[in-house]
């Protein structure tokens, strides 16, 4: 089965093939079909694509895609760069600060994350489909019992690995993640403008990231890299 067209396919085999995928995939099918489902269809495992298995350093857990627009396209906190009107949503504006504030980086004026997922950053929301203008409409589908998986496969292997898990919603992931002597789990406040104010700004997860990667002689991320 090729769907993600690397080693994740291998690795997520018996998901794609379970009952609740099944579930999931007709769920889907009548949604994209009868609605406006975003990401696009072909964009919906991108972060799993842009960040095969053996080259994830950091996983970042999203909650489910941006609701608007032109902007989800597959990975967690990332938006489209192209497109006219196409503006850097709250939650992301608020990262970038934190970066600011945290490594002296210049506030982008991009939103796309691509760089960041080609050099190992999983950039993973636990429901990877929503329908227009309608947070989590759908949650308790299929998607968290996958992504889950994902997680418990990252959280068992030995190879060092930070997990950034902002929000409650992120935080309930922690138990999956097996193997938690081997790697470092940050967690903050979600950083959207209802929670950021209280305690995501100052966490210094970017920093702390890089410290860890370069403790245990992996590449660190060069966060600016969405200014190049």
């Amino acid at each position: 089965m090729n769907i993600v067209g690397n080693q994740w396919d291998d690795i997520l085999k018996y998901e794609f093939e379970s009952e609740y995928f099944k579930k999931l995939s007709k769920f889907l099918d009548k949604e994209y079909k009868n609605k406006i489902i975003y990401p696009e269809k072909d964009n919906i495992f991108n972060a799993l694509k842009l960040t095969p298995p053996d080259k994830v350093k950091v996983v970042i857990l999203g909650q489910d895609p941006y609701i608007n627009p032109g902007e989800a396209h597959g990975l967690a906190f990332s938006v489209l760069s192209k497109g006219q009107g196409i503006k850097i949503p709250p939650s992301l504006r608020n990262i970038y600060k934190e970066l600011s504030s945290d490594i002296g980086m210049n506030i982008p004026k991009s939103g796309c994350l691509i760089s960041w997922a080609l050099q190992g950053v999983l950039l993973l929301n636990t429901v990877l489909t929503v329908e227009a203008g309608k947070s989590n409409s759908h949650a308790k589908k299929g998607w968290e019992q996958f992504t889950d998986y994902i997680i418990k496969y990252l959280g068992k292997k030995e190879s060092p690995t930070v997990f950034i898990l902002w929000g409650k919603n992120a935080h309930s992931k922690e138990k999956f993640i097996i193997n938690s002597n081997q790697h470092l789990i940050l967690k903050a406040p979600h950083p959207s403008p209802l929670s950021a104010s209280t305690g995501f700004f100052g966490c210094r997860h970017f920093s702390r990231t890089n410290k860890f990667l370069s403790d245990n002689n992996l590449e660190i991320i060069d966060w600016d890299s969405i200014n190049k």
